[in-house]
């Protein structure tokens, strides 16, 4: 194999399409589709994506060795037609245009792909990998170990929907699978969905919610839903599921086992609606740690890679941490589909019968997930200047102090630094930063800014070697995947009289902002080598207050993609209530800006 073989990963057409570029096994650029057309988890082939990967590696198509789609459409098409099959004719309504959307184009994909990318060589290799093979790739090899478990749980690949592997140098063997329809990933979706969130988006605020509520209905959901086994596996008691037949996916005997039918997106949530997410959570909590002690069992491994889009769940990842049913845990920031780009890329480098000896990296092999584009001072200059605004330029250090100083005024702050990041959560380049001691930041952001539920927790950012300072946790949690409590002795009692979404009136902790209803935090922790900028501002804000935390949540609003380019990061905030916006070297202040409706380039969808 040449040592600089360029392969283009991709995953496109089900949900939130990326593009990725490996060129000698090292990770060149990663980026959601998303991004670029901004609408939020944009199936669509990743044109715009792949274009960035190209630029960034100053490479045409032409220069491609091989593109490497992230799943085999062939063998996800029978999977398909034997499922409509087994419930015929009750898929009649969803039948027909699934047809055709698969013989519009997803069945040839290599005449697809070959059309989006002109150009590419006659001996460019298109190649496909297993869905849940791109996932394992995605989390083993830009892991630190030689040697580990791998678990994917997701919706569904293929077949697959959650399998078991073991990773040894360059190689992987998948080990034990669970088939579709029995599948951790729909059943959670199919209650985020019940509880009026959108199904690939929405699972996160099912997870937020569930701390408000009590776990009523787990017994039932272990009782009449799940069959569940010692391993991990289980049966799905399809009866009360309608995807296989339908264009839902609960039926009226799954609403009247819950006490109701699903709530609408809009419509106000209740207690029962608590319960539910807090039972299910609970149930897929138990399901996870079943899972990950088979993996063990089955590898005999001391580390575990975990991805899939059900590895998002950091609840979960928190509580398997803390079983320690492994030594070392690493998880893949961008588990979902979108991953599956850079590991299916990163499988077809190391899986390659030439491929060299694969050496774990003690260094952070994903970058810490800052894979996207960048921009210079001048390229936001004249962004700045095109829009009209009003802004000043700072060097670092004088940037710093004054952003201490906004924040410390419980200032709303947007912070756009370097390059973009790769996965769904903003880490420090594409963020909204604030005061975690403030007690109306967590409304304030959420209200104001970021115009979503007021029960949404907020994310903590703080220095590696402080983080067991604030919260049981002395682990690295870079990519903001594992939740922990807030320690002790910063907590307050609280009222036992208030109930549901009343309690968020009360202030549990000195770090109100990031401590969720139920004492535990998202944590992300920064060292200098993974951001020295942030960690920077975080050594400086704690010099001058004695607080190493700060809050951290993702530049964009309800219903819109993380901003990308700094037109998209002024016009974001241009429509919210943001104080002050530092784009890389400049500071934009709302006051100063002259009363003019900067509009979105898309505005943003329902969410």
């Amino acid at each position: 194999m040449p040592a600089d073989r360029h392969i283009l990963g991709l995953s496109a057409f089900y949900h939130d399409s990326a593009a990725a570029l490996v060129v000698d096994g090292k990770i060149i650029s990663a980026a959601q589709e998303e991004r670029f057309t901004r609408q939020k988890n944009d199936p669509e082939f990743p044109a715009n994506a792949v274009a960035f990967c190209l630029r960034q590696a100053g490479l045409s198509p032409a220069q491609l060795d091989a593109v490497v789609f992230y799943d085999k459409p062939m063998l996800k098409f029978a999977r398909l037609l034997e499922s409509y099959l087994a419930v015929a004719p009750g898929g009649w309504r969803t039948f027909p245009a699934t047809l055709a959307n698969w013989l519009g184009g997803k069945l040839d994909l290599r005449k697809t792909i070959r059309a989006e990318l002109p150009g590419l060589r006659p001996d460019c290799e298109i190649l496909f990998t297993e869905h849940h093979l791109s996932h394992a790739a995605s989390a083993f090899y830009p892991s630190p170990f030689d040697e580990a478990a791998i678990l994917t749980i997701d919706g569904v690949g293929e077949w697959a929907t959650t399998t078991i592997g073991h990773g040894r140098g360059r190689e992987i063997k998948m080990l034990k699978e669970l088939r579709f329809p029995h599948s951790l990933g729909l059943v959670y979706s199919a209650f985020t969905n019940y509880c009026g969130f959108r199904i690939n988006s929405g699972e996160y605020k099912l997870m937020g919610l569930a701390p408000y509520g009590e776990p009523v209905f787990a017994d039932t959901i272990r009782r009449e839903l799940l069959d569940l086994k010692a391993d991990g596996s289980f049966w799905l008691n399809l009866d009360y599921f309608d995807f296989l037949r339908g264009t839902t996916m609960t039926n009226p005997k799954f609403h009247r086992l819950f006490g109701g039918p699903p709530r609408g997106p809009e419509e106000p949530i209740t207690q029962r609606h608590m319960d539910v997410a807090r039972s299910i959570q609970l149930v897929t909590e138990e399901i996870m740690v079943l899972l990950a002690r088979q993996a063990r069992e089955v590898t005999g491994q001391k580390n575990l890679c975990l991805a899939g889009g059900v590895a998002l769940n950091c609840v979960a990842n928190g509580i398997i941490l803390r079983e320690k049913i492994f030594e070392n845990i690493w998880i893949q920031p961008a588990a979902g589909d979108a991953g599956g780009a850079l590991g299916a890329a990163l499988a077809a480098w190391h899986l390659h019968p030439d491929s060299p000896a694969r050496k774990a990296e003690l260094s952070d092999a994903m970058q810490s997930s800052l894979l996207g584009p960048e921009f210079s001072d001048a390229e936001i200059a004249a962004v700045l200047q095109a829009n009209g605004a009003v802004f000043q330029k700072l060097e670092n250090s004088a940037l710093l102090d004054l952003t201490v100083e906004l924040l410390r005024a419980e200032k709303v702050v947007g912070w756009f630094q370097g390059r973009m990041e790769f996965g769904p959560r903003a880490l420090g380049n594409r963020s909204i930063i604030g005061d975690a001691r403030s007690a109306k930041m967590q409304s304030v952001m959420n209200l104001k800014v970021k115009f979503r539920e007021s029960f949404r927790p907020f994310a903590p950012i703080v220095r590696r070697e402080r983080v067991a300072d604030y919260f049981d946790l002395d682990f690295d949690s870079p990519y903001m995947l594992l939740v922990a409590p807030v320690k002790k002795e910063l907590c307050r009692e609280v009222s036992a009289e208030l109930k549901g979404l009343d309690r968020l009136k009360e202030i549990r902790s000195t770090l109100p902002a990031i401590t969720h209803v139920d004492y535990s935090a998202r944590i992300q922790t920064v060292s200098r080598a993974g951001n020295p900028l942030l960690y920077d501002l975080l050594l400086r804000f704690e010099a001058v207050t004695g607080c190493a935390v700060l809050v951290n949540t993702s530049f964009n609003v309800r219903g819109e993609p993380i901003v990308c380019t700094p037109d998209d990061a002024y016009r974001c905030f241009m429509n919210t209530e943001m104080d002050f916006l530092i784009l890389g070297h400049y500071l934009i202040e709302r006051a100063a800006q002259p009363q003019k409706n900067v509009t979105r380039r898309i505005a943003p969808q329902a969410d």
